[in-house]
């Protein structure tokens, strides 16, 4: 009797689990049928070529395929896009928003999780989440330190590297450490973008994490206190550095492309780059000369996740979520990552894919300037937000006029 009545348990389980599975499909299907017809507003930096055409590209396939049309709205500064949807709030347009769907991380993120004004939770509605690798990237889950919850789906990963001309370099530095040595050699070879960039400000980020007293204090809010103690090493290695960057240090190129730009020009050696597929990315535009390769420091570099959010007064939520799960689709992934398009590190589980999923991986092509998978290790988790908005703060107040 009591095997019967177990046996009773186990198959009213099993019909409870395919019920479940059977509405979630059902709960899609109509996400879908009712976001045919939408236009997405997605709000994107649009400071890289290849990026606006791989964003080109998903609003076409998503046209296709869903019959749902995205506008790109090319932002300079994912802040700009930000302000807008804390300004809808203020003025009580609860409905009908002007962001369908964000690319965001870090203190952006932040913000609009903290005030409430994501929609959510939705990433695990998406039936492509379940590719996500959760377990091994925490930074698909984990963003600056700050749980996600749900309530941003990932979408492309990056790590900062050094880009080198190896023609006229051969004494390339592996730390931050070693890269001020190596300045000292070679003055004015290398620079890094403006602070109020996300690359400028992340390769103090990147110094502070190997010169910190306390590293693990990089993982809790900054206060006065800890953030003087381990930030003022990094400011006495700058302020050695500063004079030995182009231009003295006086001038900083805009963002990463414009810093590309100089290297191109052979008016430095040497750059840091948060895409491990940079060079190989731009090599293959002709934005490069062939002789440019990709180091990894010895330490480790940090690594972060971009994600797509859905503000919570979207006016085309079902429309941003085909497109979110399109962005995880395992052959978007590894078109993504192909370094002929734009070179992005997948956020999915690539060893846990379906074996024709995996041969898409399997199949991409391999270029010298290419940072090895072996060499990028485990990434470095990024600091607690507050850190980059006081590193950014500090430096302005120690540099600028």
């Amino acid at each position: 009797m009591m095997q019967a009545r177990a046996a009773r348990v186990c198959l009213l389980a099993l019909i409870a689990l395919s019920f479940a599975v059977s509405a979630g499909e059902l709960q899609w299907k109509d996400i879908v049928a009712k976001a045919r017809g939408q236009t997405v507003a997605f709000n994107a930096w649009a400071g890289d070529e290849k990026t606006n055409a791989f964003i080109a590209w998903i609003a076409a396939e998503v046209e296709w395929r869903y019959g749902v049309t995205v506008h790109h709205v090319k932002l300079r500064d994912t802040a700009e896009a930000v302000t807008r949807i804390v300004a809808e709030r203020s003025a009580g347009r609860d409905a009908g928003g002007t962001v369908d769907l964000l690319w965001l991380n870090g203190p952006n993120l932040l913000a609009l999780k903290e005030q409430r004004l994501l929609y959510g939770p939705f990433a695990a509605t998406l039936p492509n989440y379940r590719y996500v690798d959760t377990t091994h990237i925490r930074s698909n889950v984990v963003d600056f330190t700050l749980p996600v919850d749900g309530f941003a789906s990932p979408w492309r990963r990056a790590q900062i590297v050094c880009v080198y001309d190896a023609a006229r370099i051969d004494d390339v530095p592996h730390s931050m450490q070693q890269l001020l040595a190596w300045a000292k050699r070679h003055p004015g070879r290398t620079t890094h973008p403006s602070v109020r960039n996300f690359l400028g400000v992340t390769f103090l980020k990147q110094a502070l994490y190997e010169l910190a007293q306390n590293r693990a204090a990089l993982q809790m809010p900054a206060n006065d206190a800890t953030f003087d103690e381990n930030s003022a090493p990094l400011w006495r290695w700058y302020d050695d550095l500063r004079p030995l960057l182009w231009r003295r240090g006086e001038q900083f190129p805009d963002s990463g492309p414009a810093q590309r730009q100089l290297l191109n020009d052979g008016e430095i050696d040497l750059m840091m780059s948060f895409s491990p597929a940079e060079a190989a990315v731009a090599q293959a535009a002709g934005q490069l000369p062939a002789s440019v390769r990709t180091v990894v420091f010895d330490g480790g570099t940090i690594g972060n996740t971009s994600f797509v959010a859905i503000p919570y007064n979207a006016a085309h939520k079902e429309g941003a979520m085909v497109v979110a799960n399109f962005l995880l689709e395992p052959s978007t992934q590894a078109r993504a990552q192909d370094y002929r398009q734009i070179g992005a590190l997948t956020v999915l589980d690539v060893d846990a894919l379906p074996a024709d999923a995996r041969k898409l991986f399997d199949a991409l092509p391999h270029h010298p300037a290419l940072a090895a998978s072996a060499d990028l290790r485990t990434p470095l988790p990024e600091p607690h937000p507050s850190w980059m908005t006081r590193l950014a703060l500090q430096w302005e107040r120690r540099y600028t006029k």
